[in-house]
């Protein structure tokens, strides 16, 4: 690597960082005894810090971002050329490359028909719920405005979204939270709730029984991730999203699903609810969007759910009243065009299919190894190994030996992902999402790193 700061620039980089920068999910006390890593340079799924150590990222950026690795050339380049051309217009009106997207993207998303620009996961799913709130107010006369959210789910980090936060650790200390949001249990199927045969579908029922419970009439809304992410790498079971459908339907609720970590390719598919049959009524998404390159996160929509703001046009408040100011900067969709163009172009979903098959059998035979595995789960480039004390009580591993793990890797050269101070007792998975241009010795190397660690950290 050859670096285009001096070492001088580099360590006043760092001493910058130590002393001005808030970094998140970080206590801060660590950094009187040791320098915050500051990253300088990336290519590819390679990146380097302020000392020339070079990592392979198994994390996409940190959090399941980065989709179409590092250096990409071609998406700086169109962002540069679109903020020089018109760099912004406010979301009331519009713009050629937020126009272009938006086609482009519900070509990818077959049922849905309609795109609401803003900047970040935790805001788009707040439209949601603002949006499901005046469905309430102006159709059931401010009844059905209830919205449902699934344990060990996360939705964001706003106090609206944390509200819906199946994580009971992420929203420690930030209550109160607003009412009218519930919970229904998870379906992690490793960690049962029921013994029964057809798991996926018993599930399913517990939300029934909660809706139930509420009253039907009182619910607008369920949000869920099609596979749960920093709640464990959590795949349905079989029969669960047929189900959670049928439910849905039946009680006229509106199907909110989160792709803000799934969508645009992670699973192998453009987003994860379509390798289950699923028909949403709202779609989120942000991260892999852009690929880190822009800002940029989107609400999509049915048709039957935009013209509920279709009202008559001397109600003034029958449109949906709400602005979201870097929704309006064009870096975004124009980045996001070409990154949707990158993974047709590169066939990265085939790629990512393939080697999420790789990383799937590497980890499986990592588990008949090691006995501290418990079990592996994942779609795509999206795994998880929850990591176990004792295999057959399905006692969590202590956090701090899963952390130990992740440092040990890390100490390899290889950033992988560990769920964090999120659910009580199961803080206990290692997470991986390589971006979508991996190969075949890059999915080895992580594999081969785990392995290490493991050994090293339980003998």
């Amino acid at each position: 690597m050859t670096l285009s700061f001096s070492q001088n620039d580099l360590s006043h980089a760092v001493e910058a960082d130590r002393n001005n920068v808030w970094h998140h999910l970080s206590q801060h006390k660590q950094y009187e005894t040791v320098d915050p890593r500051v990253f300088v340079e990336g290519k590819g799924m390679r990146l380097w810090d302020a000392t020339g150590k070079e990592f392979l990222d198994a994390v996409s950026g940190g959090v399941w971002t980065v989709n179409v690795g590092y250096g990409r050339e071609s998406i700086a380049n169109v962002i540069r050329d679109q903020l020089i051309k018109l760099n912004y217009w406010a979301g009331a009106g519009g713009t050629v490359p937020g126009a272009l997207f938006a086609e482009k993207l519900l070509t990818k998303m077959p049922g849905m028909s309609r795109v609401y620009y803003s900047n970040s996961g935790s805001e788009a799913n707040e439209k949601v719920y603002k949006m499901v709130r005046q469905i309430s107010v102006r159709h059931y006369k401010g009844k059905k405005n209830k919205i449902l959210f699934r344990d060990r789910d996360y939705h964001g980090t706003t106090i609206g979204t944390l509200a819906t936060s199946g994580q009971d650790q992420r929203a420690e200390q930030y209550g109160p939270f607003p009412e009218g949001f519930v919970r229904v249990p998870h379906c992690l199927e490793y960690r049962k709730q029921w013994d029964v045969e057809n798991y996926g579908e018993r599930a399913a029922d517990a939300i029934e029984e909660v809706i139930l419970r509420e009253g039907p009439d009182t619910i607008g809304a369920i949000v869920l991730e099609p596979v749960t992410a920093g709640g464990g790498v959590i795949t349905p079971p079989e029969g669960y999203w047929q189900r959670v459908q049928e439910i849905c339907r039946k009680y006229e609720i509106l199907l909110h699903i989160d792709e803000v970590v799934c969508g645009v390719g992670r699973t192998g598919t453009w987003f994860g609810y379509q390798n289950y049959g699923i028909e949403p009524d709202f779609v989120t998404m942000a991260k892999g969007v852009a690929s880190g390159y822009a800002a940029i996160s989107c609400t999509v929509t049915t048709e039957k759910v935009f013209d509920l703001f279709k009202d008559a046009p001397e109600d003034t408040m029958s449109f949906f009243r709400d602005i979201s100011t870097f929704g309006g900067c064009t870096a975004g969709p124009a980045a996001a065009l070409e990154n949707l163009r990158i993974i047709e172009d590169e066939q990265l979903l085939e790629n990512t299919i393939a080697m999420g098959d790789r990383l799937m059998d590497n980890l499986t035979t990592l588990m008949d190894k090691h006995a501290v595995i418990g079990d592996v789960r994942g779609k795509g480039l999206f795994c998880g190994a929850e990591l176990v004390a004792d295999r057959k009580t399905r006692e969590p591993m202590d956090e701090k030996k899963v952390a130990a793990v992740v440092a040990d890797v890390m100490g390899q050269g290889v950033i992988i992902g560990m769920t964090n101070r999120s659910i009580p007792k199961y803080n206990n998975t290692l997470c991986l999402s390589p971006a979508l241009i991996a190969k075949p010795d890059d999915i080895d190397l992580i594999t081969d790193a785990i392995d290490g660690a493991l050994t090293r950290v339980f003998g």
